[in-house]
């Protein structure tokens, strides 16, 4: 496809992209705001300036994409890197920016995605406020690490399908955003179900949920 072509797609797409991350690059306190990850390309805003990098190209304000993928973006600016996950304020950069306790998400197909981590892992989350924990498929589990059998209690939910038998468990940090909740309860089906981490109740009822047109936001309450 040609670039021109593949340009104005991701163009087209940014106002329906789940996440953002944002971090101070200059002395003038300039933001650099990550709109979009793709394989080996992303878009980008840098002050009011919007850019679309592929791996190895460099702004002319200097940022230098080194690498790429739907989850993870790794940018270079004045010889230091940092890397931006999906719904993630990076704040440890040039001029340290504020940290809010907040996330913004914005629909995808109707469905609010965000980026974020389990334990340290990244993981991609759907906003499920019908779901009462943060609930994992056991691939989802063995990818991030828990011994789901031997750390979590049985128990029992309702699902399309009946009645399901579960693993409930408590992880040790979960972040979303600038919100990072600790010992916050989730919960493993076995079997490939759900097929999205759902971003439940659990985590949810910790959090002020705000609404302003489609964008949703998060806030920590404390």
């Amino acid at each position: 496809m040609p670039v021109k072509i593949v340009s104005l797609i991701l163009i087209f797409l940014l106002p329906f992209l789940a996440a953002t991350s944002m971090a101070a690059v200059d002395d003038d306190n300039e933001i650099i705001v990550v709109l979009g990850l793709f394989k080996d390309r992303a878009v980008i805003r840098i002050g009011d300036q919007q850019r679309i990098l592929r791996v190895g190209e460099k702004s002319p304000d200097g940022v230098k994409l080194i690498e790429a993928d739907s989850e993870k973006a790794v940018l270079e600016f004045r010889g230091k890197r940092d890397t931006y996950f999906l719904g993630r304020h990076v704040s440890r950069h040039f001029k340290k920016a504020e940290i809010k306790g907040e996330a913004n998400i914005w629909p995808v197909n109707g469905m609010y995605m965000v980026g974020g981590t389990i334990n340290g892992h990244p993981v991609k989350f759907m906003v499920d406020t019908g779901a009462t924990w943060i609930s994992m498929n056991s691939q989802h589990a063995k990818r991030i690490g828990l011994d789901y059998r031997v750390s979590g209690k049985r128990s029992s939910v309702s699902t399309a399908s009946g009645v399901a038998q579960v693993f409930v468990l408590n992880l040790d940090r979960v972040r979303v955003g600038d919100i990072e909740l600790y010992h916050v309860e989730a919960a493993i089906l076995e079997g490939n179900s759900p097929t999205e981490i759902l971003l439940g109740m659990s985590f949810l009822d910790r959090v002020e949920i705000q609404r302003k047109g489609q964008m949703m936001t998060l806030k920590k309450k404390w």
